[in-house]
């Protein structure tokens, strides 16, 4: 049960990791590509669709639109281009919308009359060539809305700061946990040392009274053996005195 429990742990952790560094890495790419004119993937350019005048056909506000550059004489009728507006409403914005026909403008320019398919209204100025940033391949759903929450600082919070403040407190607790660990392997071998001093102690204290023991019954065998000759003197001292 405690090794499953590890594994899960462990398991946890790494998903954590790859979240977090997921999340560095979307990130650090769309920060330096998304809604970025000069700045291609992978030879894609990356839009976040900001109005849902094509929703009725293609792609929602807050898709992410793929879009690749092409040679602008290359486009026809029924193409979608994503293209910087000069349209007073949205002056500067990247916007993508359908081609519905080729013409030129006031100047004489080839461009394009481009509308949005959910309202159906041709956008207010013509789209030349100069302003077109490339042909509309594919859309990713939803993912300009997460990049958008990314950027905000509940986004942040949530996606970034939360997942790396739970690796440093999951870090921080094995830390903690290695600590304990170690502190009781030290008590534990500090322990097995005294048992092992009053073991040897138990020991010299027990070999010194057998020497003691032993030294006392030598000494008492010692003190017998000598006052048997002093005895035997004496008895020979008093035969003589009788035989004078």
């Amino acid at each position: 049960m405690r090794k499953a429990l590890n594994i899960i742990k462990n398991i946890f952790v790494w998903l954590m990791v790859a979240l977090a560094v997921c999340m560095m890495i979307f990130t650090v790419v769309s920060v330096n590509t998304f809604d970025r004119n000069d700045r291609d993937l992978f030879g894609y350019k990356a839009f976040i669709v900001l109005t849902d005048s094509m929703s009725k056909t293609d792609f929602d506000a807050g898709d992410l639109v793929l879009v690749k550059e092409v040679d602008p004489s290359t486009l026809k009728e029924g193409d979608i281009i994503s293209y910087t507006s000069q349209n007073s409403q949205n002056y500067g914005e990247t916007v993508s919308h359908k081609i519905r026909s080729l013409t030129t403008d006031a100047n004489g320019e080839p461009g394009f009359i481009t509308y949005g398919t959910t309202t159906d209204t041709d956008d207010e100025t013509v789209v030349t060539y100069t302003y077109v940033l490339g042909k509309y391949q594919f859309h990713i759903p939803k993912v300009g809305k997460f990049f958008q929450f990314l950027k905000t600082t509940p986004g942040y919070i949530v996606c970034i700061l939360i997942p790396f403040l739970a690796l440093i407190l999951i870090q921080g607790l094995n830390c903690i946990k290695l600590f304990r660990r170690y502190k009781r392997e030290q008590e534990d071998e500090l322990k097995e040392e005294r048992a092992k001093i009053e073991a040897e102690r138990a020991e010299s204290q027990r070999m010194m009274a057998e020497l003691m023991a032993l030294k006392a019954q030598i000494d008492s065998k010692q003190a017998e053996n000598g006052a048997a000759p002093e005895d035997a003197s004496t008895d020979t001292a008093e035969a003589e005195k009788s035989e004078e």
